[in-house]
Formats: structure tokens, sequence, C-alpha cells
């Protein structure tokens, strides 16, 4: 009887933590819809229902799901101590990484695309900008959450180790998309990558997507391999920085290969470069993304 007792008081005190977390989760997603409609400058309801614009509708989805993503490397680590300790972590960890998700948006709009203006592409109903956007939002986050899980305990160095893993998770995105726009130049007689996505090449966005989400699960591969000390967080930078080059071309080289078999017989820069093919597009991003959660699963 008292076993039974103690069970049920610790699933008592388990539906109040549960409850505390999904509130300030739900709230905090219910935030981020409105700040998205608010750094853009318009009125998210309209936007969305009456505008009917698909654009930021996918911007926004975007967002969300970051935030969501984000929120997992809170909620998946152990109960705080006190109900009012579990509420302060949980929300402190997603309004700081909700801060970061918008930063990320701001480096990846004025360095990673910076021929292009991207709060106006989507006001325009830019679909292709909208998804760029939204898998830049998807890709910071899953980065974030890799460090929310691997460092522990709620302090200065805390946040601090979270800032490091964000600023090479963006060094990382900008360096993949200079990479990405050369090989498109090269391909398609010195076009520009970003001008193509202010034309609405949809295929091109959706390529892209898969690039800068892959290249995200490659970075957090450092996490399996670096343990946490808040003494060594410059040590635990530069760590970071190598395992993300190697990982991510690991990744590309074992991407490539995997397009070609897939694909066998499709000449990819004609489909998707040149003739704006959503599907074949949509092939390459799922193999992106397959690859990297293949090889981050193998390294966990």
């Amino acid at each position: 009887m008292n076993t039974l007792i103690d069970i049920t008081n610790l699933n008592q005190d388990l539906l109040i933590y549960l409850a505390i977390d999904i509130t300030i989760a739900i709230l905090l997603l219910g935030a981020m819809r409105f700040l998205s409609g608010f750094s853009a400058k318009v009125n998210s309801t309209d936007e969305l229902s009456k505008e009917d614009n698909f654009a930021f509708g996918i911007s926004v989805a975007g967002s969300v799901a970051a935030m969501g993503i984000v929120l997992t490397g809170a909620i998946t680590g152990e109960s705080a101590s006190s109900y009012m300790l579990e509420a302060v972590g949980m929300l402190s960890y997603g309004l700081f990484g909700l801060i970061l998700i918008k930063i990320g948006r701001v480096v990846h709009d004025r360095i990673a695309l910076n021929q292009i203006d991207k709060t106006a592409q989507i006001k325009a109903h830019n679909i292709s900008v909208g998804i760029v956007d939204a898998a830049g939002a998807i890709a910071t986050a899953i980065i974030i959450k890799a460090v929310l899980l691997w460092v522990h305990g709620l302090d200065i160095t805390t946040f601090v180790a979270i800032a490091a893993g964000f600023v090479v998770s963006q060094a990382m995105l900008v360096l993949v998309t200079r990479i990405k726009e050369k090989q498109y130049a090269n391909n398609n007689q010195g076009d520009c990558l970003q001008e193509a996505f202010a034309d609405g090449q949809t295929a091109l966005a959706i390529r892209y997507a898969g690039q800068v989400i892959s290249t995200a699960l490659a970075v957090t591969a450092a996490s399996h391999f670096l343990t946490y000390s808040p003494d060594t967080i410059i040590m635990n930078l530069l760590g970071w920085l190598v395992f993300s080059v190697i990982m991510t071309v690991l990744v590309f080289i074992l991407t490539t290969i995997a397009k070609k078999l897939v694909l066998w017989g499709i000449n990819l820069v004609e489909e998707v470069d040149q003739q704006h093919n959503i599907g074949v597009a949509s092939v390459e991003m799922a193999i992106s993304i397959s690859i990297a959660l293949i090889m981050t699963g193998l390294m966990a």
C-alpha cells in the first residue's frame, strides 16, 4: 500500500512538471507566431488569412517548428528540484532559444543571403524565399537543441556555451551557403543563386533547404565527442568547429554518392537548376537529410 502511495505521489509530481513544461512551450510557440509578424511589420492574422500569403505562412511554420525543436532540448533534461526552478529553467532556455533563432535569422539575412531582402520578398508572396527562411530557422534550432542537451546546469557558463555553439552553427551555415552559391554559378554560366531565389525558383529553394538542414545535423555530431566542462569553453568551441567541418565534408561526400545512385540517369543541374523540377529537388532534399540523420545516428 505504501509503495502504491509513493508511486501515485511520484506520478503527481511528474504530471505537474509536464504541465509546467507544456504550458510554457505552448505560450512560446504562440509568441513565435506574433513575433514573426512583428519583425516583418505585418499583422500575422491578416497576412495568413485575409492576404493568403503562403510565403509568410511557410516562414512562420519554420519559426514555430524551430521553437518546438529548441524546446525539446529543454524538456528532455532532468526535472528541477522544485516547480519554480523547472518553470524558470524552461522559460529561460525557451526565451534564449527564441532570441538565438531571431539572431540567426538576422545573420542569415545580412550575411548568408545578403543580396536579397527576405522580408520584402516574403511580403511579396515569394514562396521560394519563404522556404529558404524556414529552413534557416530550423537548421539553427537543430544545433541549439543539440547544445541544450549537451550542457547541464543553469548559470552564466551554460548560456555562454549555448551561444558558442550558436556562433559555430552560423559560421557553418554561411560557409555552406557560399559554397553552394559558387557551385550554382559554375553550373549555370555565372548566375546568382540568391537572384534565383528572388525570381521564385522553388526547386532550388527546396534543394537548399535540404542542404542547410543536413549541415545543421552534421554540426550536432560534435556533442557526442566532446564532454561539457565550464572550465574549457574555448576548447569546446574549437572542438565544435573542427568536428563540424569534418562531419559536414563527410556528409557532403556521402550525399553526393547517394544522389548519384538514387537519382541514377537524371541530370540534376538540368532538372533542378534549369527546368525547376520540384519533384527531383524534393528527392535531393530527402537524400541530404537522410544521410545526415544516418551519420549523426551512427556517431551517437
